[in-house]
C-alpha cells in the first residue's frame, strides 16, 4: 500500500493547525514532522513543544523524522508528546539499539533513516526490529532539494533483503518526491512517501497528494 506523508517543513508555521486539517481533508495518510537541532544537520526547525500541540489537533498519526546528534537522549520527550513513529538517523551519535528499544518500549513504530553516502547494508542487522526504513533522496537538513535519482538502488537492496529474510518493514523516501518522481522510487520497492513542496506549492493539497498516489500506485504494479 502507498503512503502519502506531506513534510509539514513546506507548510505555512503560522497556521500548522489549519494545514495538517487540510492534508488529512486532501487525502494524506501521515504527518512528516522533520525536527532539526542545527547540529547534525545545519538547520533549526522545530521540537517537542510543538509536536505535542500537534498531537492535540492532528487527525493522522505523527511520523517524526529526528535529524538531531543524540536522538536516544530526546526519545522519552517525543514519545510523550505523542509521536506515533520515531526514525531517528543510523548516523546520530546514539546507540542504535538502544534507541530502537527506547521507541518501540514506548508504544511508538521505530524507524531508521540513511543519509545519502549511507549503504544500504548498513541498516541490514537492524531490519527485523524496526517498522521503517528511510532512504533519503536528498542530502538532510533543508526542504526544496532536487531528487538524487542514485539513491534508487539503495532503495531495491533494502527492499530485496526485507523480501528474502520475510519481513514487512515499510521502506519510506524523503527528498524531491513530486508525480515525476514518485513512479520511479515505487518502482524500486518505497512504499511510503515524504513530499514536501509539491504538495504545499498548490492551494487545494487533494490535487498533489492524489496525483502523487496515482503515479505510485501505477508504477508498484
Amino acid at each position: 500500500m502507498i503512503l502519502i506523508s506531506p513534510s509539514i517543513l513546506s507548510s505555512d508555521f503560522a497556521n500548522l493547525a489549519r494545514e495538517v486539517g487540510a492534508i488529512a481533508d486532501g487525502g494524506a495518510d501521515l504527518v512528516h514532522v522533520d525536527v532539526m537541532d542545527g547540529h547534525f544537520v545545519p538547520n533549526i526547525t522545530i521540537g517537542v513543544p510543538v509536536v505535542a500541540s500537534l498531537k492535540k489537533v492532528s487527525a493522522l498519526p505523527l511520523d517524526v523524522h529526528l535529524m538531531i546528534s543524540d536522538p536516544l537522549f530526546y526519545t522519552p520527550a517525543f514519545l510523550k508528546a505523542g509521536s506515533d513513529m520515531i526514525t531517528f538517523h543510523l548516523e546520530s551519535g546514539s546507540d542504535v539499539s538502544k534507541t530502537i528499544d527506547a521507541i518501540r518500549s514506548g508504544g511508538a513504530k521505530a524507524g531508521v533513516a540513511l543519509k545519502p553516502a549511507t549503504p544500504a547494508e548498513a541498516v541490514f542487522p537492524y531490519l527485523d526490529r524496526l517498522d521503517m526504513v528511510l532512504v533519503m533522496t536528498v542530502e538532510p537538513g533543508f526542504g526544496g532539494q532536487s531528487f538524487m535519482a542514485d539513491m534508487l538502488p539503495k532503495i531495491e537492496a533494502v527492499r530485496a533483503e526485507c523480501l528474502r529474510r520475510g519481513l514487512s518493514v515499510d521502506i519510506q523516501v524523503d527528498g524531491g518526491i513530486d508525480p515525476k518522481t514518485a513512479p520511479l522510487v515505487a518502482k524500486a520497492g518505497a512504499n511510503v512517501l515524504v513530499a514536501g513542496s509539491a504538495v504545499f506549492k498548490h492551494e487545494d493539497y487533494a490535487e498533489p497528494i492524489a496525483a502523487i498516489r496515482q503515479a505510485a500506485v501505477e508504477a508498484a504494479g
